[in-house]
């Protein structure tokens, strides 16, 4: 152990030692944290404590924007989840998933797949798919994060699909699997693995409980 590890210990161990020599303390320099001068200790433990407060702000600032951020997604979400409960029909149901996730949520990529097919439907959404993406789909257990398009599914998106960056796929499902709802994005950091998929997965949710009722209509 050397000199100055002996003084620190020993100062820890006998807190005491500054109540008996306190004039000590007022007569003790240390170096400056943002200069070439020395300043009395007393300075010093000022400037640390503003420092750590800044940090403390610095935080702060940063969770009341993450709150002000989740209340403006969770308004989103409300929205949406509003306006899929009032469609009539599948039409009205998918005119209302798309137009929410393309302007409230600024998505320009949104495409939906779905293997049940309503009598006398004929609409992309309910085109076959690969065997492989179907099982992709239903293997899914969280909204899936992805820099390509995964099997078939950049057709989906149609002309901009060669612009898009980042993509994202949620599996539908009541009982069982019966769709997949993809997100893409121009935005290469759009969609990435380290954004938090809460919102995602009750998207899929409530797209899948919307569906659902017109499955069984």
């Amino acid at each position: 152990m050397t000199r100055a590890e002996e003084v620190a210990k020993y100062l820890q161990e006998h807190p005491e030692f500054f109540a008996e020599y306190a004039d000590l303390l007022s007569s003790i320099y240390v170096p400056h944290p943002h200069g070439n001068h020395a300043i009395p200790l007393s300075e010093r433990q000022v400037l640390s404590l503003r420092e750590k407060s800044r940090v403390l702000e610095g935080k702060l600032r940063e969770l009341v924007q993450f709150g002000e951020e989740n209340d403006l997604i969770s308004d989103r979400v409300h929205r949406i989840a509003l306006a899929m409960m009032s469609a009539r029909d599948l039409p009205s149901l998918l005119q209302s998933l798309y137009h929410s996730l393309h302007e409230d949520f600024g998505v320009p990529g949104v495409a939906l797949r779905l293997w049940w097919t309503e009598p006398g439907a004929s609409r992309p959404e309910t085109e076959p798919i690969s065997h492989e993406a179907r099982v992709f789909a239903e293997s899914l257990a969280n909204p899936y994060f992805s820099e390509s398009a995964m099997f078939e599914s950049s057709a989906w998106f149609g002309p901009m699909a060669e612009d898009f960056r980042s993509f994202v796929y949620v599996c539908l499902r009541a009982e069982r699997p019966f769709g997949v709802l993809a997100l893409a994005s121009t935005d290469a950091e759009r969609f990435t693995q380290d954004m938090g998929i809460l919102y995602l997965a009750r998207l899929g949710e409530l797209a899948s409980t919307a569906l659902r009722r017109h499955m069984e209509s």
